[in-house]
């Protein structure tokens, strides 16, 4: 029995199973044993013949079993090497997620082959619980024997050992096998319902020793691929793996595979293995991925839909030969496995691949978020590295002087016109703590509510802090859905204004600094609000996302038209200039945000814009992470994204 020291081999598959799984699960796996009385003598007589002791032998074997430990089971019998290898085969084999056996209170007299004199059966129920099936059970026994605990002691008693007592049916050479056939897993669908993840074409890169004739040129190779291969690791694989043995590197994509491809082919002892894996194709933080190992979902809407994607396994437990292989009985069949249904999204594809495509030409950390103002849908919510995080949905980052639409519309609505005066110094002192304006410029003091908007002076709204107070720039942030709870279909975060606390918190506040958070998606949303003049809960599954969250309060038709005016201005005559050119006339607002990531009083700034299309149904958010301004940077990409719609 070529396979009985390291149990069933998973290279050899029964033909009428479709896939085999041998993964030990780590940890203890939970066990009941029954308490049991006092045995009465079975042969005659009060006097007690030991039972009790037999049965707390079998007792203990099957905690052991049950405990995870195959070896401190083993020890119980009388063959510890054949038990520990059948032990340890089934274990592997079935991978149950729990066990339970419940011991009999009455043993019986073991009949038949050559078992010594007062040899006692005592019966027992297993339960295993297991993917796919969950709870199996069944009825079997253990012989034990006197003289001897299976511990290399004389005394006391000890678990005969047979296959049989693993399950009444396995012969020798035989062990139990779980089966789960898993459907093919479900899609995550666009509006259009063109895929977002499904099936993908996928390369494995490895190396095959014998054959590397020039390790530099390799090692150049999958350097030049900067997929963070650790080719030095690498080399030290395949120094101490066999000649003839395949040592893995990486699986890329499709995309980068081609692009890489007549570099990597021209290098002797690399090679390529083509294959399909259930890929995001587009969004790729925010669908998410799957375990490598197990297939489920990890992270992002693979994670989150898990269940509803890979729908429910058919499963079976079957007797297989150790040594080949082959299924040779079935012992119990899970039927009804359902297909995984898809997950679709509101994201259109077309408006995906232009955020994509606008990130991708920086090359910087960032995101960009566009959204259906009339109906809060979600567009699109790119992310750079691709393979990065979402943080479209769960960024949390101050917004800088975006959040002066806010501002703007608690002033409008506490009275104020566009043609206010506000005025705009170089610098503003709040308690011994100086504000200022981006490099330091300054508009004079007839500077209105208009002109200091337009231009993002700092100053002008933190100067004319009276005038807001605390609980008021909350009320009017409150109007553009921030610190509710959203149902989006996803996990978001939906922006956080604390009531300002201090003097110098409501002025950090009034531009979008200190305490104030906001996600892309919140600061999509608050274009998207201006343009359509009432908060719309973005929405990215429909299905998941049928009670969606309302703002207490919204704002005027005054004040969403002066809004939208103000934002159209921003861009024809102010700060956010990069979209002056761009068709179906543009509304913006402009941010730059300051922090000190280590605290070390060092800062960088985050880069934002806001808009909307005033002649379309569309509302976007693009940030750029550490460096630049709004305008400088974070516009060039709100502008090539909006000329590539």
């Amino acid at each position: 029995m070529g396979n009985d020291a390291a149990g069933w081999d998973s290279d050899k598959r029964p033909g009428s199973w479709h896939t085999y799984r041998t993964k030990v699960i780590a940890g203890a796996v939970a066990v009941t044993v029954l308490a049991v009385g006092a045995v009465l003598l079975l042969r005659g007589g009060d006097e007690d013949d030991g039972s009790d002791e037999a049965v707390a032998q079998a007792r203990s074997f099957l905690d052991a079993w049950a405990a995870g430990d195959p070896a401190r089971a083993a020890a119980r019998t009388d063959d510890p090497e054949a038990a520990r290898s059948l032990l340890e085969s089934v274990t592997e084999n079935m991978h149950p997620e729990a066990v339970a056996f419940t011991v009999g209170d009455d043993p019986a007299e073991a009949e038949g082959g050559d078992l010594p004199d007062g040899a006692l059966t005592v019966p027992f129920t297993a339960a295993f619980t297991l993917e796919g099936v969950g709870e199996w059970s069944y009825e079997s026994a253990a012989v034990v024997v006197p003289g001897g605990n299976g511990d290399g002691d004389g005394d006391g008693w000890t678990v005969a050992w047979e296959s049989a007592l693993v399950h009444p049916r396995l012969e020798e050479g035989q062990t139990l096998v779980l089966s789960v056939d898993s459907p093919e897993r479900a899609p995550i669908l666009a509006a259009d319902g063109s895929q977002l993840a499904g099936p993908a074409t996928v390369w494995e890169i490895s190396v095959w020793p014998a054959r590397l004739s020039d390790p530099d040129a390799a090692w150049e190779a999958l350097d030049a691929l900067d997929a963070g291969i650790d080719t030095d690791a690498l080399a030290d694989r395949v120094a101490e793996a066999e000649p003839d043995q395949a040592v893995p590197v990486i699986t890329l994509r499709d995309a980068p595979f081609r692009e890489a491809e007549d570099a990597l082919r021209a290098v002797e002892g690399l090679q390529f293995t083509e294959g399909t894996r259930p890929l995001a194709l587009a969004a790729r933080p925010l669908v998410g991925g799957l375990d490598p190992e197990s297939g489920a979902g990890s992270s992002g809407l693979q994670e989150r839909y898990d269940e509803q994607l890979a729908g429910t396994p058919s499963a079976a437990v079957v007797i297989a030969d150790r040594e080949s292989g082959d299924a040779v009985d079935t012992l119990y069949t899970q039927e009804g496995g359902e297909a995984g249904a898809p997950v679709r999204t509101t994201i259109d594809p077309a408006v995906q691949r232009a955020a994509e495509e606008a990130l991708a030409d920086v090359d910087r950390e960032g995101s960009l978020v566009a959204l259906r103002p009339s109906t809060g849908e979600v567009l699109a919510a790119a992310d750079w590295p691709e393979d990065g995080f979402n943080r479209s949905f769960t960024g949390q980052l101050a917004p800088g002087s975006t959040f002066k639409v806010i501002t703007a519309a608690a002033l409008l609505e506490g009275g104020a016109g566009p043609d206010e005066v506000l005025g705009c110094p170089q610098t503003v002192t709040v308690d011994g703590q100086p504000f200022e304006n981006q490099g330091r410029f300054e508009l004079g003091p007839g500077t209105t509510l208009h002109d200091a908007f337009t231009a993002s002076c700092n100053t002008a709204f933190i100067g004319n802090r009276d005038r807001i107070a605390p609980e008021a720039l909350v009320a009017a942030a409150e109007a553009f859905g921030f610190g509710g709870e959203w149902n989006v279909g996803a996990a978001s975060f939906d922006g956080g204004v604390p009531v300002p606390d201090s003097d110098n918190a409501l002025a950090a506040a009034l531009i979008g600094q200190g305490q104030v958070q906001a996600s892309p998606l919140g600061m999509a949303a608050v274009a998207a609000t201006v343009a359509d003049g009432t908060f719309r809960q973005p929405v990215l599954v429909p299905d998941a996302a049928e009670e969606r969250y309302e703002a207490p309060s919204r704002l005027s038709e005054g004040t969403a038209e002066t809004l939208r005016a103000l934002m159209r201005d921003t861009v024809t005559e102010g700060s956010a200039s990069a979209l002056a050119g761009v068709a179906g006339a543009p509304g913006a607002k402009t941010g730059t945000a300051e922090f000190d990531a280590d605290g070390d009083g060092e800062t960088s700034t985050n880069a934002w814009m806001i808009g909307f299309l005033g002649e379309g149904d569309l509302a976007f958010a693009v940030v750029l992470e550490n460096g630049g301004s709004g305008g400088s940077d974070a516009g060039p990409v709100a502008a090539a994204f909006l000329n590539a719609l």
